[in-house]
């Protein structure tokens, strides 16, 4: 017994830790709900749309679609979210660069299971077509998945507000 609470709160203090060394993200806007299955006694499974902005690069949007587990085990918060993840991104004002960014930088992470996996949106630029690139993806500790979902952000002229920005000026 003395083993096991040990176990515990050395987990408990390496997901505080890791938490207090990730990067700025941005956060995320619950747009919508639509049930997949029904279950009688519990919170049904449901598919739920997210919209988050950039937090580096002002005046786009990304919105994304992830499978919530109802049941008993998504009712406590403690089931595992399958790996399937849809992401949409588009350009919703003029491209403005806050800070210079790396290839694959975090845009958004979420954790989909109690300890070892998680959702991250991460950004990219195509140098060569103006073009900024995101990717969801889910990982795990030990086995993580090969399903993602890209989507391409062209970086255009906006309501008549002069030069384009580029993001090759702003990649490290």
């Amino acid at each position: 017994m003395r083993f096991r609470r040990h176990v515990l709160a050395v987990l408990a203090a390496f997901a505080l830790g890791s938490a207090a060394f990730s990067p700025a993200q941005a956060q995320e806007d619950l747009i919508f709900r639509k049930s997949t299955v029904w279950k009688m006694m519990t919170p049904d499974d449901k598919l739920a749309v997210y919209g988050v902005d950039d937090p580096v690069v002002e005046g786009v949007a990304c919105h994304y679609t992830v499978p919530e587990k109802g049941g008993v085990s998504g009712m406590f918060g403690v089931a595992e979210e399958v790996s399937d993840v849809s992401l949409s991104c588009r350009q919703i004002g003029p491209i403005k660069f806050k800070e210079k960014f790396s290839q694959g930088d975090v845009v958004f992470r979420e954790r989909r299971s109690l300890i070892w996996k998680k959702m991250q949106i991460v950004r990219g630029c195509d140098v060569k077509r103006n073009v900024l690139i995101y990717m969801v993806y889910t990982d795990k500790l030990i086995d993580g998945s090969p399903q993602n979902s890209t989507s391409s952000v062209p970086i255009m002229p906006w309501g008549g507000m002069g030069e384009v920005a580029k993001c090759a000026e702003w990649v490290r």
